[in-house]
């Protein structure tokens, strides 16, 4: 039965400031370098979530971000896991602006919010630092994309929210883009919250990154040019990156030609992520889909074996040619004991790695607090602002801290 169990999970795998610039008057221009989404395939709920939660990074991709980048590459997977640990388990999904400036080799990438954090993640992982050079960069239309060109909740109670990250100001001289003050009044009907980073100590940001939030009914931080995020590697990451490994091995997709094609990309992105990523960012993926809101990223749409689990669909009712191709060949019987022992696997992965990632918390809580805490850390940041504002939609954080 393992080979079969092995021989389907290969076929898955395979299937400057506002304040004094004289041109404020030019306010409200056409924005002329709309570049289009990257699409990522939007996977519908396992079951409704009475939360959701959608946040955009808006982040500096220039050469002098490189630390700040390689940190939002380690961090995201807590940052989601924080997010999620409201009373309340919200629906999470995460949405990407990475922008430089004009003359470089893009000005925007926009990465459309999806609670397919697994494929992401894949593209975040492709960003790189480059380009850059002058000091203001296209701030402007980074705010523009992530407040219009995204898909947000047209739900009333949804924590909307956008992080403005990067160490550069605006440039306020393009005569054919529209100013963050006009994006961010779009932002206010829309219910967004701006919060903003700034990344180094470079006055000028300082002052636009402090309006733009005051704009914005967000909060203005600054952290270290490497992001001031706090990593620390635990004895059980290794164990927890290898036990989620074997977890994603249990995932059965079935469906048509086009849920099979949409299936594979989420597939690949988790295959790349355990080929690529730190195993520290690892174990952190592991921790955030053993939540009640990772549940969303793990499964994805048309996960065979929960489905069937859950009493939603009946095995005999799936058309033989949507099953995964080593299952056409089955009888019902060895259909059904194939899901059977498959589920049971994965409970069994599912309460070791839930058991490991307890330990790891505690260990890297105590390690935080022997270092004598983590007040000026990105995560602790982002945190605080997240609890204050998602807090007065209701959802309520009863920690301390965030999630290391």
């Amino acid at each position: 039965m393992k080979s079969k169990i092995t021989a389907i999970a290969l076929f898955a795998t395979t299937a400057a400031t506002v304040a004094l610039y004289p041109a404020y008057q030019s306010i409200g221009g056409i924005t002329p370098v709309k570049q289009p989404p990257i699409e990522i395939p939007v996977i519908n709920p396992v079951a409704r979530q009475s939360a959701r939660i959608d946040v955009v990074f808006a982040l500096d991709t220039t050469g002098s971000m490189s630390g700040l980048i390689q940190a939002a590459k380690e961090k995201i997977w807590s940052i989601a896991t924080t997010m999620a640990s409201a009373n309340s388990a919200p629906e999470v999904r995460m949405g990407l602006v990475a922008y430089r400036d004009r003359g470089d080799a893009y000005v925007t990438q926009v990465i459309d919010l999806s609670s397919d954090l697994d494929t992401m993640y894949a593209k975040l992982m492709d960003f790189k630092a480059d380009g850059g050079g002058d000091s203001p960069e296209s701030v402007n239309q980074a705010l523009h994309d992530a407040v219009n060109n995204m898909s947000w909740s047209k739900d009333g109670q949804a924590y909307k929210v956008v992080f403005l990250v990067g160490d550069a100001p605006p440039h306020m001289d393009y005569q054919d883009d529209v100013k963050y003050p006009v994006t961010l009044a779009t932002a206010k009907q829309k219910n967004i919250v701006v919060n903003t980073i700034q990344s180094g100590h470079n006055s000028g940001t300082r002052q636009g990154w402090q309006q733009i939030a005051s704009l914005g009914n967000g909060q203005y931080f600054q952290v270290g040019q490497a992001g001031n995020a706090v990593a620390i590697s635990t004895p059980f990451d290794e164990k927890i990156a290898k036990l989620s490994a074997k977890l994603d091995d249990t995932r059965l997709y079935y469906g048509d030609k086009e849920e099979k094609a949409k299936q594979q990309r989420k597939l690949k992105s988790a295959d790349k992520l355990h080929a690529s990523a730190s195993v520290e960012s690892r174990a952190r993926r592991a921790t955030f889909n053993a939540s009640k809101s990772g549940e969303r990223n793990f499964l994805g749409d048309g996960e065979l074996v929960d489905d069937i689990t859950s009493g939603r669909v009946d095995l005999s009712s799936i058309d033989r040619d949507k099953l995964p191709e080593p299952m056409k060949p089955m009888t019902p019987v060895e259909q059904e004991v194939l899901i059977t022992e498959t589920a049971e696997r994965r409970k069994e992965l599912q309460s070791e790695i839930s058991v490991l990632a307890e330990q790891r918390s505690d260990y890297l809580k105590k390690k935080v607090e022997e270092g004598g805490g983590a007040k000026d850390s990105l995560d602790d940041k982002i945190y605080r602002a997240v609890r204050e504002q998602a807090g007065k939609l209701g959802m309520v954080y009863e920690a301390d801290a965030p999630d290391y």
